[in-house]
């Protein structure tokens, strides 16, 4: 068996790169166990493992006292120097104790230590391999699902998908093919955990950087997101380059580039807006299609503002359910409130020039 141990050691570190050091450290801890459990001894035990010829040990480890009062755990000063006069009190002395018939336990020990570090090693492989995809997008397999997740094949590990990460206008199906946002890979007992989404702002840049190559590039960059999955999502993009335009690059000729994202995402609506340095203008913008008259900010809150707008866009600046100006806010990371034209022309003047309402593409 010993022969036989030092093998399966060196094949372990050849085949599955786990350094011998660690499983003898490992194999060592498991045997000062075993003993103590198979021969119900509570006395310090150290176990030594010979990497070489794989003969195996036990040492029984007692501390050199004037008096003793725990025989299992202690020594006398005088019994310490029948065996060496060097000894002193506070030293350890190791007493062999290995039972005749301890190899068979350690055989079976032996296995079990290897066969759990080749699982927890096979785990950290995968593990390292999926961490490295944490934050991307993959595409990824529909196994199954139940009343929690959707579980997705990655080919060497089933990811799950929580019902908070679910497109609402989507239902999956057995072996559909669909693109997720890693969100997370954890590490657990039971081994790698990975979890992804359909509903992250985060894969919606995916998918701009997978279809824009000047996004890609950096030429064009994501600024902001806001989106409410499945239905609507506004992106505010800018230009590194003055001779770039940042909508129409993202948008695409006719469209193309976008509607290959909206066709991925079941139909979600894409405004693309240009994200400037002016708060007027970059809130007029996102609050695309409609047009703003005016921005006013609160003095007393600088991430507040009123929107003006005229009378007859009112609904479309607030939008269904108030998503248009929900968005924007999102988008903007400013408190809007709404008010159409006439209201605020009976409190203070508005001035049509204090916003550039280029249009943008929706």
């Amino acid at each position: 068996m010993n022969k036989e141990l030092v093998g399966a050691l060196d094949a372990l570190e050849k085949e599955k790169g786990i350094k011998k050091e660690i499983v003898i450290e490992a194999l060592e801890a498991a045997l000062v166990s075993a003993y103590k459990r198979n021969y119900d001894q509570a006395q310090n035990v150290e176990v030594d493992f010979d990497a070489v010829k794989g003969n195996i040990k036990v040492y029984a480890v007692k501390t050199v006292v004037e008096e003793v009062e725990d025989e299992q755990q202690q020594v006398s000063l005088e019994g310490a120097l029948k065996v060496s006069r060097g000894y002193e009190l506070g030293d350890e002395i190791r007493y062999e104790v290995t039972p005749q018939n301890f190899g068979r336990i350690a055989a079976q020990t032996a296995k079990q230590v290897i066969m759990q570090r080749v699982h927890e090693a096979e785990r950290n492989v995968v593990f390292e391999k999926y961490s490295e995809y944490e934050n991307e997008i993959v595409t990824g397999e529909v196994e199954r699902q139940d009343s929690r997740f959707i579980y997705v094949s990655l080919g060497t590990v089933e990811a799950v998908m929580p019902v908070a990460e679910q497109m609402p206008n989507e239902s999956y199906k057995m072996h559909d093919r669909i693109q997720v946002f890693v969100t997370k890979v954890e590490n657990s007992t039971k081994g790698p955990q990975v979890f992804v989404s359909r509903t992250a702002p985060e894969l919606l840049k995916r998918l701009f950087e997978k279809e824009v190559p000047e996004i890609y590039d950096g030429v064009v960059e994501i600024m902001s997101i806001a989106r409410e999955a499945g239905d609507r999502a506004k992106v505010a993009v800018r230009s590194n380059d003055e001779n770039v335009d940042p909508v129409g690059t993202a948008v695409g000729p006719k469209g193309q580039r976008v509607q290959v994202i909206v066709n991925e995402l079941g139909g979600e609506n894409m405004d693309i807006v240009e994200w400037v340095d002016d708060p007027a203008r970059y809130i007029a913008n996102a609050l695309n299609p409609a047009e703003v008259l005016d921005v006013i900010f609160d003095p007393e809150n600088e991430r507040s503002c009123t929107v003006v707008v005229p009378d007859y866009q009112l609904s479309l600046a607030i939008g269904k359910r108030g998503q248009n100006a929900r968005l924007a806010a999102r988008l903007t990371n400013y408190k809007i409130d709404i008010k159409p034209e006439s209201e605020m022309t009976d409190n203070a003047p508005v001035d049509d020039n204090d916003v550039d309402t280029e249009e943008t593409e929706d």
